[in-house]
């Protein structure tokens, strides 16, 4: 590569060179979803920023290891160390096997990542598989003196931790403000400080999901999961640990000062978050009534929604923003991008059909050279997205008869297209979406419109206005050019 890939890490606060620590290899981990709810856009943005993140990495020649965990047990229903686990909650309501609520969300979220066109990562841990492991980082942090336990549930010391290191490191948060602005919870007075989080939990007699420990029966805490399995697929210290801007504090913060306390330094050399989605400028959720799940954008099933959304167009419109920007979400938003997606897949559409020239008159100099340096920017997909519209504004010239283009610019452009809208941004062809159905729906059209253009060429008008007109009234947008005539579904 002619330039280095450069990324922000979020520990520093500074885009810094991507240097692999042992290279060709990689490793990286993104907290994945909790499973107790439909998807929604949120939980695309995080998928969709490391997907990209994935397939450059591997396109540079990295062999990446991709962990991307799920949280089935410890996310508790008020905060990370208190209330009912929500996955169990789902379970008692619904007379369900805490597993059976997991394994229907996850099914769901998987099926959503493969519209959304999401690779799957090299290995998706549970938290509830991995038990044995985060009980002995409790064990190990207990041994060196940074957790304590009370009345059968172990906490991390934050405060001791402080002394000797630093707790805030990557939040920016300072512990004092903390000691003096947080409230006392109900119920935890079992800590020494209210800043304290829980390795272990004590489950009460209710709670479904238990295991045993050295300390009774109990579940572990939340943050455990993270650090635990990425120790164990990834090993002391690997190059990437990413997730969603709301995760920095706590889920992350906790992160770190478990694995200083555990192993006496951080694991991850560069820490990566995607900013949120926001709805009028409040970040969408259930209890501001402004949650959309994924499938109500796929269906249009939704109050709040227009129209139904492809899940291309979804995915899109998530690459149009900077991965570190906050995206707004709005029905116009989302039929723009609707629009910018149709005329990229119109052009590249046209771009197989032109006639090459002897020379070229269309500027498309230096292309793939701008999207790499848009790419190694910080995966600045905007700026990508902006060089294809650049390619397609020359092939529609091209195609309007204004310009010319030979062979070897034709060839180009075409790999230009195939790299880094299909490759790499993730972005599915028209015909590749729906596989060999599409793709035979395509050449039947390709067919009519074959028919018709005989038809005219033998004036039978009759019969090639009652092709047009009875397919532009199912729903299709029939277009005569000077090479014959191009179709596509109406919006």
């Amino acid at each position: 590569m002619e330039h280095p890939l450069n990324i922000y890490n979020t520990l520093t606060r500074k885009k810094e060179q991507f240097v692999p620590l042992h290279a060709p290899h990689v490793g990286m981990y993104v907290c994945g979803p909790t499973v107790y709810g439909d998807g929604h856009l949120g939980h695309a943005r995080p998928a969709i920023t490391f997907d990209i993140l994935f397939r450059y990495l591997r396109h540079l020649g990295y062999k990446v290891r991709y962990v991307r965990n799920i949280t089935d047990v410890g996310h508790l229903e008020h905060d990370a160390d208190s209330g009912e686990d929500k996955i169990a909650k789902k379970a008692r309501l619904e007379q369900l096997e805490p597993m059976e609520v997991v394994q229907y969300y996850l099914n769901r979220y998987h099926k959503a990542m493969d519209a959304l066109n999401v690779l799957p990562p090299s290995i998706e841990p549970h938290a509830s598989g991995h038990i044995i492991e985060q009980i002995e980082l409790v064990r190990t942090i207990l041994e060196n003196g940074f957790a304590y336990e009370s009345e059968g549930s172990v906490y991390f010391d934050v405060e001791k931790y402080n002394k000797k290191h630093h707790y805030g490191v990557l939040s920016g948060r300072n512990i004092e403000d903390m000691l003096n602005t947080t409230r006392e919870l109900d119920g935890q007075d079992e800590k020494h400080n209210p800043i304290d989080f829980a390795l272990w939990k004590k489950a009460q007699p209710e709670h479904i999901m238990r295991w045993p420990s050295p300390w009774g029966i109990g579940f572990p805490g939340w943050h455990c999961e993270c650090t635990a399995m990425g120790k164990k697929y990834l090993g002391e210290h690997f190059d990437i640990h990413g997730g969603g801007m709301d995760l920095v504090f706590p889920h992350h913060e906790c992160e770190i000062a478990q694995a200083v306390a555990s192993q006496g330094d951080d694991m991850v050399h560069y820490w990566m978050h995607n900013n949120m989605i926001t709805v009028n400028g409040q970040k969408m959720g259930k209890s501001l009534g402004n949650f959309i799940t994924l499938d109500e954008f796929f269906t249009g099933n939704h109050k709040m929604l227009h129209q139904a959304y492809s899940p291309m167009t979804i995915r899109f419109f998530i690459l149009q923003a900077h991965y570190r920007s906050t995206v707004d979400f709005s029905n116009e938003a989302l039929q723009a991008s609707d629009k910018g997606l149709s005329r990229l897949l119109d052009a590249y559409a046209s771009l197989k059909k032109l006639t090459p020239s002897e020379t070229t008159t269309v500027e498309i100099n230096g292309i793939r050279s701008k999207c790499y340096d848009a790419l190694n920017d910080d995966l600045n997909t905007p700026i990508v997205i902006s060089h294809l519209f650049d390619a397609a504004r020359a092939i529609n010239t091209v195609k309007d008869g204004k310009g010319t283009i030979n062979v070897a610019d034709l060839k180009e452009l075409q790999e230009v297209f195939d790299l880094f809208l299909f490759d790499l941004l993730g972005i599915l062809p028209e015909t590749s979406a729906g596989g060999n159905a599409n793709e035979a729906f395509g050449k039947a059209m390709d067919l009519l419109l074959t028919i018709r253009q005989q038809a005219k060429q033998n004036k039978d008008w009759a019969t090639s206005d009652k092709i047009r007109n009875e397919l532009t009234e199912i729903g299709f947008e029939i277009k005569d050019t000077k090479d014959g005539a191009e179709w596509k579904l109406g919006k």
